[in-house]
């Protein structure tokens, strides 16, 4: 069977078409199209008329994807942008009326569930615990983990477009908005700084588009033979992480722009993604940090296949 996940993030929709077989599946295509849906409204709680345009578009381009796939399923699942958007339902509904898709709206819980649902199937989590960390444009999910499962899991509202929305840094950012940011950041993640009291780690697992650009600018530098779309977890060694993120604070959007494997979809948020990983490795002296390539769309995958979604 052939299946079709759609992941509409805040700020990408993401599809991934697989085959199923028995128990396990393989992945025939991956696309992303930059839907930017929170753009200008986010903070506001509200989808803006382009911003649901560019959704409308992005689905129509990922269902021309998919076409000669002969998909027999399609799972749309939706995040931060529309379960906490007062017109995320008339979202939905026009997608159902204009386009035939079904869009599952999941809350921050079940989203983190199914990102380590994705993270599991290549990274091999032991005894130790880990933190996951999955960077979106809405929300932030953190989950601290090990061979037992989930200890502990939440999402903040703390996406980069959100931050990008708040703080409206200059171009470059200066110290007294870096300071600013992460002081806020420092308020919102209470929560985290508990559960890191009653279940510590120092290894750091980052998922989704910011690991995924900060790990192939850092492969393209260090690793320049690899295969970055055939890698699925990339350790990030950390004084290298530091040097990429000095580079981008002192950068200018247009300065990104020409910077080795950077992301154009990303050249905005990267350093407010950049500011927050550090914040992180920073706060909780984390030791080791890798980037994984399974996130949502696969545990989506992977709960379908095991009769769990």
């Amino acid at each position: 069977m052939r299946i079709a996940i759609i992941d509409l993030g805040t700020n990408t929709f993401n599809l991934l078409i697989a085959e199923q077989t028995e128990d396990s599946y393989s992945i025939l295509l991956e696309k992303k199209y930059p839907a930017k849906l929170g753009k200008g409204g986010i903070n506001d709680k509200r989808i803006l008329p382009d911003a649901m345009e560019r959704g409308i578009a992005a689905l129509q381009s990922h269902l021309s994807t998919m076409e000669p796939f002969k998909v027999d399923k399609v799972v749309c699942m939706a995040t931060a942008a529309i379960r906490s958007a007062v017109n995320g339902q008339d979202f939905v509904d026009r997608v159902k009326k204009e386009l035939g898709l079904t869009i599952n709206v999941i809350d921050g819980q079940k989203e983190a569930e199914l990102i380590f649902d994705g993270v599991k199937q290549v990274v091999p989590i032991g005894e130790e615990r880990v933190m996951i960390l999955d960077i979106g444009g809405g929300s932030n999910e953190f989950i601290i983990a090990n061979k037992d499962g989930v200890l502990w899991k939440h999402s903040f509202d703390l996406g980069i477009a959100r931050l990008l929305d708040r703080f409206a840094p200059s171009d470059p950012i200066t110290d007294s908005e870096i300071a600013a940011v992460e002081e806020f950041i420092q308020k919102e993640l209470e929560l985290l700084y508990k559960a890191m009291e009653q279940f510590p780690t120092s290894t750091l697992i980052g998922s989704s588009g910011s690991f995924d650009t900060i790990a192939g600018m850092l492969a393209a530098k260090h690793h320049p033979h690899l295969d970055m779309s055939k890698t699925m977890t990339y350790l990030i060694p950390l004084p290298h992480a530091r040097q990429l993120h000095e580079l981008f604070l002192k950068s200018t959007v247009e300065e990104r722009k020409n910077m080795k494997r950077m992301d154009l979809h990303r050249v905005e948020m990267i350093v407010l993604a950049s500011i927050f990983i550090n914040f992180i490795v920073k706060e909780f002296d984390i030791k080791e940090m890798w980037q994984c390539g399974f996130a949502l769309k696969e545990g989506t995958i992977f709960q379908l296949i095991n009769n769990q979604l």
